[in-house]
């Protein structure tokens, strides 16, 4: 009995192990530890807060979607946002698709449809290139886990932009910019975020803060969308195995009682 016993503690111990790995390390790619951030859905308990998701997806969608893609995504995603059917088709028939060949042989154009993938601002990679001085935009499908730090790192990026040091002068050339948490402090991509710019119908801070924070809880959203599915299945296993491992304790109690 005591075998099967530790073997479920040790299955408890992993599984706590797990929750704890799911949270993102403040670590940074670049010279400059990143902020100590806390997030909504942080630890074993964290969920998601869908209007910061809606404010997030309203960022990428009005600032960031005109130069970075998320080819992942299907529009129908967007119903983990809290978003209903309606809406969902709604925002999907905002965009164009190009789609075909017709009965005749050649492509057309149609409004976007939820079983679509995003609609990518550049027709391929080479076009997204030469748009951008020759530094292709990432996909941000899958950012938050293709950075160390997670939504963390996006978030510092987004708010990490100062005024070039001394030391630094000559070193960043025309079209770049200097940001203390990238990797040699360079970005080619200016500051895409400031006070003020977007309008939040909710009265949530229209700062640079919020929405470097909304926008980075979005993607990570995007990036693991079933994770509070799984924090749940994980919690209900544990649960288990503490209720069995209960069980099989008074059971050899008893066991060993009658024996005595």
């Amino acid at each position: 009995m005591r075998p099967l016993i530790k073997s479920i503690a040790i299955i408890c111990v992993i599984t706590l192990v797990g929750f704890s790995a799911s949270r993102v390390q403040a670590s940074s790619e670049g010279d400059t530890p990143l902020p100590n951030k806390t997030w909504h859905f942080d630890g074993a308990l964290g969920t998601f807060d869908k209007a910061a998701l809606q404010r997030g997806f309203k960022i990428y969608k009005q600032v960031c979607s005109t130069c970075h893609s998320m080819k992942q995504m299907y529009y129908r995603d967007l119903t983990g946002l809290g978003y209903t059917g309606d809406e969902v088709k709604a925002i999907a028939s905002e965009f164009t698709v190009i789609d075909g060949p017709n009965d005749e042989g050649e492509m057309f154009e149609r409004a976007g449809l939820p079983s679509d993938h995003f609609v990518s601002p550049f027709a391929n990679t080479k076009a997204a290139a030469y748009a951008n001085n020759g530094a292709m935009p990432p996909d941000l499908s899958l950012i938050t886990k293709a950075r160390a730090g997670g939504p963390t790192y996006v978030y510092s990026v987004l708010t990490g932009y100062e005024e070039t040091p001394h030391d630094m002068e000559g070193k960043i050339l025309a079209g770049q910019h200097y940001n203390k948490y990238m990797k040699g402090h360079i970005i080619a991509m200016a500051a895409p975020l400031s006070d003020g710019m977007i309008a939040y119908e909710d009265g949530s801070p229209e700062t640079l803060e919020q929405y470097a924070e909304d926008v980075s809880t979005f993607l990570h959203w995007a990036s693991d969308p079933h994770m509070q599915q799984r924090k749940r299945l994980g919690i209900n296993v544990f649960l288990y195995l503490l209720a069995f491992a209960g069980v099989m304790y008074a059971t050899k109690r008893k066991v060993w009682f009658d024996k005595h």
